[in-house]
């Protein structure tokens, strides 16, 4: 599980600049082993962001899995 989250971490550090660039962020929430649902939550600016909804399907997740195959879906929650 280590292993999976670092990679999760590092697949992060590619976006991160970008959303750093608006005043945001994001963090892992959760990862779960069985469904492979990665859980992120917007921080800063990017947590009230009407585009963070795209940011999150076509830089996020798209990141994560191109670097992280066996994770299924990514989800923005609360």
């Amino acid at each position: 599980m280590q292993d999976i989250l670092q990679r999760i971490e590092a697949a992060l550090q590619e976006v991160r600049p970008f959303l750093e660039a608006d005043k945001g962020n994001v963090e892992v929430v959760r990862y779960d082993e069985h469904t492979h649902i990665l859980e992120l939550r917007f921080v800063g600016a990017c947590k009230t962001c009407s585009m963070s909804a795209m940011t999150l399907r076509a830089g996020i997740e798209r990141a994560i899995r191109t670097n992280i195959p066996e994770i299924h879906r990514v989800e923005a929650i609360q």
